[in-house]
């Protein structure tokens, strides 16, 4: 019965409403502040239509605000070691901000599965920050600033794709970000192992480095 009123209202159903919690949720792990930019300008535009719950996205205090962090996170990540101290500090914000706007999209249901869809949303936002955060450190390993600008760009443009895409698809989104979920769990571990890799070999310091660094300190 809710599924079919839900569709002559243009409403989501549940199962689109989780849909959108995880691809909201994925996006807001890598950037935050475009999400929710994002958001409210697609839906001040009429190009999409959020949840009644979150239709004060679209505020034009909360649009600013959004927008205002947004063009600051744009600047600190293109600097390289700044863009990891700037994520470092949004562990504790990306992931809970997204627990907080999974819980609010599910709108009338009963508690407990909002508490559930929060939980989802901040595990979902935290891994996409991870595999985010772990990618930039790889990246300030390289002297060059252009892997830097180019994961900004990527990320921030992937955000807002996935917005557009879990109002308009949010079933396909939700399959989607099941998928990017697996892909960041994989980056992650690849990415820690690389850095494990690194900090054993400054510590070893240059020579052992060196084929026969120890033998030639030695004579």
């Amino acid at each position: 019965f809710w599924t079919r009123f839900a569709h002559q209202e243009g409403l989501m159903t549940p199962l689109e409403t989780l849909g959108f919690a995880l691809g909201t949720s994925f996006a807001s792990g890598l950037n935050l502040y475009a999400a929710v930019a994002a958001a409210g300008i697609f839906q001040r535009t009429g190009l999409i239509q959020l949840p009644d719950s979150l239709q004060i996205l679209a505020h034009p205090i909360v649009m600013g605000v959004a927008v205002t962090l947004f063009i600051v996170e744009f600047i600190a990540d293109k600097i390289p070691y700044v863009d990891s101290a700037w994520d470092a500090l949004h562990t504790f914000i990306r992931p809970p901000a997204a627990a907080l706007l999974g819980y609010s999209a599910f709108g009338a249901v009963p508690e407990e599965w909002k508490l559930g869809a929060a939980l989802l949303a901040g595990s979902v936002a935290l891994t996409s920050h991870g595999a985010k955060a772990t990618t930039r450190a790889a990246a300030n390993t390289s002297p060059e600033p252009v892997s830097n600008w180019a994961l900004s760009i990527l990320e921030d443009g992937v955000s807002v794709f996935l917005v557009w895409m879990a109002a308009e698809h949010p079933l396909l989104t939700g399959l989607i970000v099941l998928v990017l979920v697996i892909i960041a769990v994989l980056l992650i571990r690849k990415l820690w192992r690389f850095a494990r890799q690194l900090v054993q070999q400054l510590r070893r310091g240059p020579a052992a480095s060196r084929p026969g660094g120890l033998s030639q300190a030695g004579a």
